[in-house]
């Protein structure tokens, strides 16, 4: 293509301007060259800050909530605790009135401590005051002797104390007995990793420091006896049962009962094994022991306390339903989320793996509308025999074999326990008890520090501002497309409840939300609705240090959680959200939100 010019007649000098005709000229040359350029780029990915917002980040998910009704009403000490019997191998029993492990435990109040674990069913109790002198253990023979001296010397010092015992041990003690714990820690892998476990001496001595324990962190006490004594004709031999309710008795200590941890697998743990008809007999047997001791004779009684819902397990608790429903308050089993070879933080951020327990939930509702034909609430084996009977789940860990090191106690793990807190209140299980709140391993709350981890500031936070009421979350702009053969799972979960009552710092009529974001982009959220323009009091709780979501240390609202010099506990202090600001969730995150002075009708009133 050529483009002509014609030229005057009289050329210009060469120092005039050139002709009027190059213009074109020079506007066709940038036209080719911005052509060219276009085409050598129009494979190339245009870099992020280039390109336009996508559609998720410009969707601002709106929120209300249902205040007239609560959709569920949970039990008061919804958030309980459980306390291994390893805890007596291991020795930590005899520091149990440390004066910061109850601070730590009354900060919890109130709730149920459950007293149990695999090892209950090898528990005898002998009625002995003072064994301390003749205890065994491994460790070093030079300070063997001198440890349990301490010991004796410390019980002593308790028994001379009024009301709640309380101890300050000394750091040497202290450090004696993580060195002995230390070495009975691989003794007690050993025994769960074979599933051989050792026979565990109760005396009255551990008993007291137990009771006294609950008993001043303000925890209700639930023992749970052991089931593998048997009789010859498979029948539970109770002696030492009556032994243990006559001493209890005598002291006027107020605890609840069960009776075994999960029967479904005394088979592989004895060679043994009960069904769940006589299960059923055998807590009838317990019912009527407790019936003529005065102080036991409306005790409450929780039971089977069996494991994940499969086949033989279905059938187990079926057995006992039709025996035994009506003899106890309410009806437990157990949740593992993982076994102990988990290797990877990202395991605790799979939303599979969250919705797992409620997968578990479903079967068990599967088989009450193929026995009863009726829809149950919780667990449908219940419902066909003892319709509305108490729901608990007992025992909730997130990792088996006692959790994994700077994982199972690490900021990660919060995801499974807040989710798992706000999964069951909706599905109406009325009370979830934690293993553990202390003890060996890593799924516990409380390090053998003393000090405590991320679970716990998260289980506190839970107790300062959720309440019993469940409330109804309706939120749009999540919806997404599902595609073939794919499940969507929400990456964003939210939950509402009444704000708690026994938080002065909130009118009745609030409510507070708790939100998980395992998104690794930024949420904004509206309120809307009866929460619009309101003010919001926000707990952000993060990881605190290099360790990221490894971390065993936490921050709130930016500001690190450590217990006080004194040993107690810091205050818990919000950031005010102006009214009708939109709430900016961070990646990979979790939080309470108080939506102050909403005047919910279902939060008015208890």
């Amino acid at each position: 293509m050529r483009v002509l010019c014609a030229f005057p007649e009289a050329m210009p000098s060469s120092n005039s301007r050139p002709p009027s005709c190059l213009a074109p000229v020079a506007l066709f040359l940038a036209l080719l060259l911005h052509l060219f350029l276009s085409s050598q780029a129009g494979d190339r990915r245009p870099l992020p800050v280039d390109r336009a917002p996508g559609l998720k980040e410009k969707t601002l998910i709106l929120l209300d909530v249902s205040t007239k009704n609560p959709i569920r009403t949970v039990n008061e000490n919804f958030l309980s605790l459980q306390l291994d019997p390893s805890i007596i191998h291991d020795g930590w029993l005899d520091f149990l009135s440390s004066k910061r492990l109850v601070t730590l435990a009354r900060g919890l109040s109130p709730a149920f401590l459950r007293f149990g674990g695999k090892r209950t069913d090898f528990l005898q109790f002998q009625n002995l005051r003072n064994p301390a002198k003749s205890r065994g253990g491994p460790g070093p023979d030079y300070y063997l002797k001198n440890y349990e001296d301490d010991i004796v010397r410390s019980d002593v010092a308790l028994d001379k104390q009024k009301g709640c015992k309380i101890a300050q041990h000394p750091d040497v003690m202290l450090e004696l007995q993580r060195e002995k714990a230390a070495q009975m820690h691989l003794v007690l892998l050993k025994e769960q990793f074979s599933n051989t476990y050792s026979n565990l001496i109760l005396t009255a001595r551990s008993l007291d420091k137990l009771y006294n324990f609950a008993d001043c962190s303000g925890l209700h006490l639930i023992f749970a006896l052991n089931a593998l004594r048997r009789n010859p004709n498979n029948s539970w031999n109770s002696s030492s049962a009556l032994s243990l309710l006559k001493y209890s008795a005598s002291k006027k200590y107020n605890i609840s009962w069960e009776l075994g941890n999960e029967p479904n697998n005394y088979r592989t743990m004895h060679g043994r094994a009960v069904n769940g008809s006589q299960l059923g007999k055998d807590y009838i047997q317990l019912k009527r022991l407790l019936q003529p001791i005065r102080i036991y004779s409306r005790a409450s009684l929780y039971g089977p306390n069996i494991g994940r819902p499969r086949k033989n397990v279905i059938a187990l608790l079926d057995g006992f339903m039709k025996v035994a429903g009506s003899t106890v308050d309410a009806v437990t089993w157990q949740h593992c989320y993982i076994d102990g070879r988990v290797v990877k933080v990202m395991d605790f951020l799979k939303t599979r793996l969250l919705d797992t327990l409620s997968d578990q939930i479903r079967k068990i509702q599967k088989v009450s509308k193929s026995l009863l034909g009726r829809r149950g609430d919780s667990l449908g084996v219940v419902n066909t025999y003892t319709p509305g009977k108490k729901i608990w789940l007992e025992g909730v860990v997130t990792t088996s074999a006692g959790g994994t090191n700077n994982l199972s106690d690490s900021y990660a793990a919060g995801f499974l326990w807040l989710n798992t807190l706000g999964m069951l209140a909706n599905q109406g299980i009325d009370v979830v008890i934690r293993h553990s709140f202390f003890d060996h391993g890593y799924n516990h709350l409380v390090d053998q520090n003393f000090n405590p981890l991320p679970d716990y500031w998260l289980s506190l936070l839970y107790k300062r501002l959720i309440g019993p009421k469940v409330l109804a979350v309706h939120v749009a702009g999540l919806q997404r497309k599902p595609r073939p053969g794919r499940v969507i799972r929400d990456k964003l979960r939210i939950y509402a409840h009444c704000t708690n009552h026994h938080n002065h710092n909130y009118v009745r009529g609030s409510i507070t939300l708790f939100i998980i974001n395992l998104h690794r982009s930024r949420k904004k959220i509206k309120l809307a609705g009866t929460l619009r323009d309101k003010l919001v009091h926000q707990y952000l709780l993060q990881p605190y240090g290099q360790e990221g979501l490894k971390s065993k240390s936490v921050q709130l609202n930016g500001q690190p959680l450590v217990m006080v010099d004194d040993g107690t506990l810091p205050e818990l202090k919000p950031r005010p959200l102006r009214a009708g600001r939109t709430l900016v969730i961070p990646p990979v995150t979790m939080g309470f939100y108080v939506v102050k002075n909403v005047n919910a009708l279902a939060c008015r009133y208890r």
